[in-house]
């Protein structure tokens, strides 16, 4: 491990032989843009302030002190609770990757302090397994997340270590590490985790130290389930050989975590068996079993996915830990293929069903994301299962570096923000400048400017959203009606050069495949990436379950500097049933079409802006109007 080429990377396919792109270093990218630069100022001064505090007070550092001796006492809170503040080191580690601050570096030497003092001598770490339960130790991989929580603090640790080149945690990690290969592996202990983690956290320390015996132990993990070890059961993905798997079952974020740790070792061995299966679940997820937001795991039994087209609104689970857990997923699969159909996916998840789960002032919290709500949903300082808020913020602090990464043949343009990114190809610096209001308005201006005059390639996604988009380099051109994919510019590069790039952004309709029975003749409104919501406190004087939408109806946007930190709102018209449907006969043998129909104005919202003003109701889907606008002023005229 060579210090001086220490980078800040959340997943380093730099020397991965089967993966199509390497990556850029989040230092390396600078947001400075209206949308996301304040959340990353916000993360800084409130996020990862107030979550260590919530961590002090529920006791998690506690625990650590208490395993080392320092205190005296009974652990406090879940047995998985070492997880939730390793999840806070990796996200102040990222944070620091971009901008050093003082205050968050001693928090997270601090803790780290206790880390080391909590651990044993043959390396085993985990407070809840100390004293009298200290036999209890890997005798119950299912159940324990034993391994969970070493793969948190696996990734933890080298999160810190390239971001600050301080050993210390990393030391820690593979003492841990080492302890786990002399327990596990072929005539050792047999046996998977029913959490999954440590297969992605593995290969990564691998990819780091450049030991094998990394890889083969997460290898390992994997090729030991759906062979019973574990009960056998589908909630766990136990129920068959991972490279067998055809549907998308289980536990939302175990499963989609144990498809990030597949396409780890691919990336590393190759297998095609693993990215065959990948392909599968991929494929069924996104068709069957993913909601409009990104957001997946329908079911609150198990947290887990449902069958095909199983996709209720209201009862929606969507945990914010699985919205997290699919933009990791297919982060990897991109890196594998260069394919824009899962950077399409990472942004449509990015700003819905992952954002909406942190709220604008940077300490509130969802843990479930319904699809509609009658107030029954409020936003939380904390949980007793603490997962999702640490999560997030380890999500937002590693997002710069999402946008770019690179080829042999030269940049790929994943994000668009108003930015400025300093690239490393062979042998040159590029520096890229972004000049825009994504994702509220369609043109970019990107500014190529490499260090001296080179022939390479720059690949710009092209969102599957837009219609079509218009490139313009230099006096040429081209407008791009195949939408969803990358579109390469290959030239000589030289100072100054621009690229002008306007993404037809427009407001649509969009429907559900029929076998979503949840969504039948009803419509969602979306424009570019965002999907839109319609929420109680922007329409006081209706009943938003009321409302049904005219499919000619017109819908116009509007920029509203001053409302949730400045939001496009969507606003149209709707007919409207003045009826308080809980009087009304609950079956009826006749329904006259415009009984109490009137037009209304209408407002919605991006869907992750809502819950930030107190409890109300939400709805997504809105129910479709039998009948025209066209058809009714015909009626009027009459």
């Amino acid at each position: 491990m060579e210090e001086d080429k220490l980078k800040p990377i959340v997943v380093d396919t730099s020397l991965s032989p089967y993966s199509k792109l390497k990556p850029v270093a989040i230092s390396s990218v600078k947001l400075q843009d209206n949308f996301w630069k304040p959340r990353i100022k916000i993360l800084k001064e409130v996020t990862l302030p107030t979550q260590y505090e919530q961590l002090e007070k529920t006791g998690h550092i506690f625990n650590f002190q208490r395993a080392s001796g320092k205190v005296k006492g009974e652990f406090q809170g879940f047995f998985f609770n070492d997880s939730d503040l390793y999840k806070w080191i990796e996200a102040v580690s990222y944070y620091l990757a971009q901008e050093y601050d003082e205050r968050l570096n001693s928090l997270l030497e601090r803790v780290i302090g206790e880390i080391e003092s909590a651990q044993d001598e043959d390396g085993y770490l985990n407070t809840y397994f100390v004293f009298e339960k200290k036999n209890q130790r890997w005798e119950n991989l299912r159940d324990m997340h034993e391994l969970y929580c070493a793969g948190h603090l696996i990734q933890a640790a080298i999160a810190h270590y390239r971001a600050t080149k301080s050993s210390r945690l990393l030391k820690v990690a593979l003492k841990l590490a080492d302890h786990i290969d002399n327990v596990f592996g072929p005539n050792k202990k047999y046996g998977a985790p029913g959490h999954p983690e440590i297969e992605m956290a593995l290969v990564e320390l691998f990819r780091l130290t450049r030991d094998k015996k990394y890889l083969r132990l997460s290898e390992f993990f994997i090729d030991q389930r759906g062979h019973g070890l574990i009960g056998g059961r589908e909630l766990h993905i136990d129920h068959k050989p991972f490279r067998e798997l055809d549907e998308i079952v289980g536990h939302a974020v175990r499963s989609v975590y144990l498809n990030c740790g597949a396409a780890d070792i691919y990336m590393e061995t190759g297998e095609e068996a693993l990215l065959k299966a990948l392909e599968r679940l991929w494929e069924n997820m996104t068709e069957k079993k993913m909601y409009i937001t990104g957001g997946i795991g329908s079911r609150y039994e198990g947290e887990s996915f449902g069958e095909n087209y199983e996709l209720p609104n209201e009862e929606a689970y969507c945990e914010t830990c699985a919205s997290i857990a699919n933009i990791m997923w297919n982060w990897r699969m991109l890196l594998i293929t260069g394919d824009a159909k899962f950077s399409d996916l990472i942004e449509l998840t990015l700003y819905n069903a992952a954002l909406a789960g942190i709220s604008l002032d940077g300490k509130h919290y969802f843990y479930v994301n319904p699809l509609e709500s009658r107030k029954k949903h409020e936003r939380k300082e904390w949980y007793d299962c603490a997962c999702c808020p640490p999560n997030i913020a380890r999500l937002l602090a590693s997002l710069p570096g999402y946008f770019y990464s690179t080829s042999e043949e030269g940049i790929w343009v994943h994000l668009y923000a108003k930015s400025e990114a300093k690239i490393e190809l062979e042998n040159l610096t590029v520096n890229i400048i972004q000049e825009t209001n994504y994702p509220w308005e369609g043109e970019v201006l990107i500014r190529v400017e490499p260090n001296e005059e080179s022939t390479f390639s720059i690949f710009l996604r092209v969102p599957g959203w837009s219609k079509l988009a218009t490139i313009k380099v230099g006096d040429e051109e081209k407008l791009v009606h195949e939408t969803g994919k990358y579109i390469e510019i290959r030239r000589k590069w030289k100072q100054g050069d621009e690229i002008r790039i306007n993404f037809h952004v427009e407001v649509e309709k969009i429907f559900s495949n029929e076998n979503v029975k949840n969504n039948l003749c009803k419509v969602a409104i979306k424009r570019g990436p965002i999907i839109y919501c319609i929420e109680s406190v922007d329409n006081p004087n209706l009943n938003i379950f009321n409302l049904s939408l005219p499919l000619d109806s017109e819908l116009k946007t509007r920029w509203t500097a001053n409302l949730l930190n400045g939001i496009n709102i969507i606003e149209g018209e709707a007919l409207y049933s003045e009826l308080d449907n809980t009087k009304e006969k609950l079956y009826t043998s006749s329904y006259e079409l415009t009984k109490s129909l009137s037009k209304v104005r209408f407002t919605a919202i991006p869907y992750y802006a809502w819950a930030n003003r107190g409890k109300s109701d939400m709805l997504v889907w809105i129910k479709i109007s039998k009948m025209f606008f066209n058809n009714l002023r015909s009626k009027e005229k009459q």
